[in-house]
């Protein structure tokens, strides 16, 4: 039965924004150069130079603000513009003539915003004659003065041309990355310029050098290959190219390399070029659609019922379901990509319509979900899709029947019996369970159409995950495509329990691509900067659970396998090392009790400095930031030991005043340690403000000078004055009477005084009177009873007269 070609409209338009300025545009002017993004929403627009205000219109379906430019006259206007396929958010870059390129952003902020604006001809003199955005690139023909190099004549002006790349990808929130100038081809003639999903074609223009017309060239970034093919000869011709190497290629030299290339041949009379994921198809002036695949390979697709009249006539190519679609005026004609007959002809009410170009691999929204296989059309009418209607009488599966079918499958494959299962036998037996519950779910307790909106994400999500191992299976070992694939493996291991299988699993691919897993734990965690040197996170406390968790279980892991939290510790030791320390403190603030944090195992400071290494080979300020963040008493007093020992002082006593009042212990502990220091040498003088802050203030004066007491060092002679030369300054009262000072911040007690000390703080009348310099009898000593009061601060203390 014959299948029917329809056209199905998704959209007249008016769910975009700009809707009447759009239809004008699609309407007014059919030289108007229309583009799609990546993800179907976005619908650009840009007229030739010289045409009415606006040259560019950006319309977004759905909530969004569009984009609006113009450019007044005698001022150039763009020469074309693409959208990026950037993922986080819509991005376009326009690319004039001049060389001049400005990449513009949506949904970082209200409204489009420019990104950047750089000059990709810095040096002055050149001209873009063609663009293009391949993924995570910008590609482009410029032609160079021909006197440059010292070379005249016709031949230098045809091949006076150069191909350069930039790569282009995104950087942060509202920023983007241009990588380094590479000449791809020099010497060359100009070129056009047209992108598929992963090749660039360089195509003949009709001001290319007639001798090379019939020549064209499929760069493959992915592979460092270049293809150099003639379609009217049939050869090709395939060559190693690494632009990034620093290793171009001279076009002419190429060529010369290649026999057969340079027999005299008319050019390429083409009236459209049109990427397509099979390769590229070109219409000549007869009616003949071609295509010329990926390996430089060429053959005839078909032949249209008409031909175009005109190089000034609209065309548009495009194929879907094994089908080409040729939009020739307002005739559409579908081909058969295989036979090259002719399927279909239909009369359109416009002349003015416009191909659109599928959505990308996993950037489809629920429409192009449901509408997938299908071809878009534009018109000022509205947004339409061409696909096959299904013949009428065709009986489909049920979803039960379809369900019983997979699941004979899959249980023959772990059958060891020898007969077959048929799906009535695991309709009425009671056995398999899992066919049957879903089979009864689909009989009518849930709507397939409710079932399908539940499972939409997860359906998509899969199907983007097949579809980009098998484009790595076929070869596109990009890092963008692993690093893509690792994401979407860690995101999916994270939704497990997270056992022996699985948790191996996640070690691999942290081992393996250690940047792109991470990636995916901090979107999963939402970890984020505070601005302050500290994380904070989003995640619900199920994933930090799951994080925190020292085995699943209650096995242990096999040797060589991490817990997930040890595995982000390495990760982070590998990656950034000054985070790890806030991402243990983080972890210690969301941990609950018995998830690795609080229960009977090790802390988590504990697990993360065993993922160092032994004690004594840790990077020393890795292992202090731990100690001192775990917030242990234990810990934080090893860590100011260790400290003192290095005679950090500073960080030392910024350590117990970081301490909050609700730890007195802990801080007087630190203080006492720091204390003893001070009375055993000098080193400390100069942080005694910081030291007398960290004072108790409920510590008397008394118990202050007797723990200073205990740690002063012994001396084996009398005192003196002043201290021997090189010696160590002893301690004095003029140092100690800040820190007897800070001890009674509390204010001077109203009763008797309670220590003999005291009366050195508080005692406001003048000092005992200064002993005779002569020698004096005992009887003489007992007139001056001052002298004995000062006597017992002779032991151990050496008091020097500052007056």
């Amino acid at each position: 039965m014959k299948r029917a070609g329809t056209l199905r409209l998704l959209s007249d338009l008016n769910n975009f924004s700009g809707a009447a300025r759009l239809r004008e545009l699609l309407a007014g002017d059919p030289a108007v150069r229309v583009r799609c993004s990546p993800d179907g929403r976005h619908l650009l627009l840009l007229r030739p130079p010289g045409a009415p205000d606006p040259q560019l219109l950006v319309a977004v379906r759905g909530p969004g603000a569009e984009l609006e430019r113009a450019w007044p006259a005698g001022q150039p206007s763009p020469l074309d513009a693409f959208f990026l396929p950037w993922p986080a958010r819509p991005a376009l870059v326009l690319v004039w003539e001049s060389g001049l390129a400005e990449v513009w952003g949506a949904g970082v902020g209200p409204g489009w915003r420019l990104l950047q604006s750089t000059e990709l001809c810095p040096g002055g003199g050149a001209r873009v004659v063609a663009v293009a955005a391949p993924r995570g690139r910008l590609v482009w023909c410029e032609e160079r003065q021909a006197g440059a190099e010292g070379r005249e004549g016709p031949p230098a002006v045809a091949f006076s041309h150069c191909v350069c790349v930039r790569t282009l990808e995104p950087s942060g929130e509202a920023g983007t990355n241009l990588g380094r100038t590479h000449i791809l081809l020099h010497n060359c003639p100009p070129l056009g310029l047209l992108t598929s999903r992963k090749d660039l074609f360089l195509v003949p223009t009709a001001t290319t050098w007639p001798g090379v017309g019939h020549i064209l060239l499929i760069w493959s970034p992915s592979k460092g290959r270049v293809v150099v093919a003639a379609p009217c000869l049939g050869l090709s011709y395939s060559k190693s190219l690494n632009p990034g190497g620093g290793d171009p290629w001279d076009f002419r030299t190429l060529l010369r390399g290649l026999p057969g290339l340079l027999s005299p041949r008319q050019p390429l009379t083409v009236h459209t070029w049109a990427p397509t994921p099979q390769g590229l198809l070109w219409l000549d002036f007869s009616g003949t659609v071609s295509l010329v695949q990926p390996h430089g390979g060429t053959r005839a697709v078909g032949t249209l019922q008409e031909a175009p009249a005109s190089l000034a006539g609209s065309a548009a190519l495009g194929t879907f379901h094994g089908t080409l679609a040729c939009v020739l005026g307002s005739t559409l004609e579908l081909l058969d990509m295989g036979s090259g007959q002719l399927l279909e002809r239909k009369v359109l009410s416009t002349d003015r319509v416009h191909l659109l170009e599928p959505p990308a691999p996993g950037m489809e929204n629920e429409e192009e979900l449901e509408t997938r296989g299908g071809l878009r059309l534009l018109s000022a009418v509205g947004l339409f899709r061409i696909g096959w209607e299904a013949p009428q009488g065709l009986e489909l599966p049920s979803a039960e029947d379809l369900v019983f079918e997979e699941a004979c499958e899959y249980y023959q494959r772990r059958s060891l019996r020898g007969a077959r299962l048929t799906p009535e036998e695991l309709r009425h037996n009671s056995t398999f369970r899992a066919p049957q519950t879903l089979a009864s779910i689909l009989q009518g307790h849930v709507s397939p159409s409710t079932l399908l909106t539940t499972l939409r994400a997860e359906l998509r999500d899969y199907r983007g995950l097949e579809q980009l191992k098998a484009q790595l299976v076929a070869g596109d070992d990009e890092e963008s495509g692993w690093t893509e694939l690792a994401e979407h493996e860690v995101a999916r291991l994270l939704r497990t329990e997270l056992m022996g299988d699985q948790l191996a699993q996640l070690n691999t691919v942290f081992q393996a691509l250690p940047t792109a897993a991470w990636g995916a734990i901090l979107r999963a965690l939402q970890l984020q900067p505070d601005g302050n040197g500290r994380l904070r996170s989003q995640a619900p406390p199920d994933m930090w659970k799951k994080v925190l968790g020292v085995t699943t279980g209650g096995k242990e892991p096999p040797s060589g396998i991490l817990p997930l939290f040890e595995l982000l510790c390495r990760c982070l030791c590998q990656l950034e090392p000054r985070w790890l320390p806030p991402f243990v403190e983080l972890a210690q603030q969301q941990g609950g009790p018995g998830w690795g944090s609080g229960g009977p195992g090790l802390p988590l400071y504990r697990r993360a400095l065993e993922v160092l290494g032994e004690e004594g080979t840790r990077p020393e300020a890795l292992e202090l930031d731990l100690l001192l963040g775990s917030g242990r008493p234990k810990a934080v007093l090893q860590a100011v030991g260790q400290l003192v020992q290095k005679e950090e002082w500073e960080r030392a006593l910024e350590a117990g005043l970081a301490l909050s009042p609700s730890s007195p212990l802990l801080r007087s502990e630190i203080f006492k340690l720091l204390l003893a220091e001070f009375a055993r040498h000098r080193r400390l003088d100069a942080h005694l403000p910081l030291l007398c802050r960290l004072c108790p203030p409920d510590l008397a004066p008394a118990e202050l000078l007797l723990l200073l007491q205990t740690h002063l060092p012994d001396e084996l002679e009398p005192p003196t004055p002043f201290p021997e030369p090189g010696a160590e300054p002893p301690l004095t009262v003029g140092l100690l009477r800040a820190l007897l000072e800070q001890t009674g911040i509390q204010g001077r007690p109203s009763g008797p005084v309670l220590s003999r000390y005291e009366d050195i703080l508080w005692d406001p009348g003048t000092p005992p009177p200064t002993p005779p310099r002569g020698p004096m009898s005992a009887l003489q000593a007992s007139d001056h009873p001052g002298l004995e009061a000062w006597a017992p601060f002779g032991q151990g203390l050496c008091v020097t007269d500052t007056g």
